[in-house]
């Protein structure tokens, strides 16, 4: 299960009125990013894919993939105020480790951060 925050359902609740209003947050991890694995996450309203979970919570439904499922299983997604502005996190029990830009993560028994002197902030 992946759950939401409170503030996330409030953000989450203002983009879906404004952007459409049977969409559903949609998330998955990729290969890539600086420690191996990144987070993906946009607005979809299209109905779930074969095999797709879906979550519900505060009216806010969360759609993800079974692979990015096995990585992401009792996650939570945040909403987050930064000095250069607020987005979404994921605060995931399963990574390892991740990267300063906090869009990618490391698995347990996977590679290491290599941004190097890249822009994520691990390694630097």
């Amino acid at each position: 299960m992946i759950t939401l925050s409170e503030r996330a359902v409030v953000e989450l609740k203002g983009l879906i009125e404004q952007e459409a209003k049977d969409a559903a947050l949609r998330v998955w991890v990729a290969g890539g990013g600086c420690s191996g694995l990144s987070y993906g996450m946009a607005l979809d309203d299209g109905p779930p894919e074969e095999g797709d979970s879906v979550f519900e919570q505060d009216g806010i439904r969360l759609v993800v993939d079974p692979l990015s499922l096995t990585y992401m299983a009792g996650a939570q997604v945040d909403y987050v105020d930064e000095s250069l502005g607020g987005g979404f996190k994921i605060e995931n029990p399963n990574a390892a480790s991740s990267c300063g830009c906090g869009s990618s993560f490391k698995a347990e028994g996977g590679g290491g951060c290599g941004c190097g002197s890249g822009g994520c902030g691990c390694g630097s």
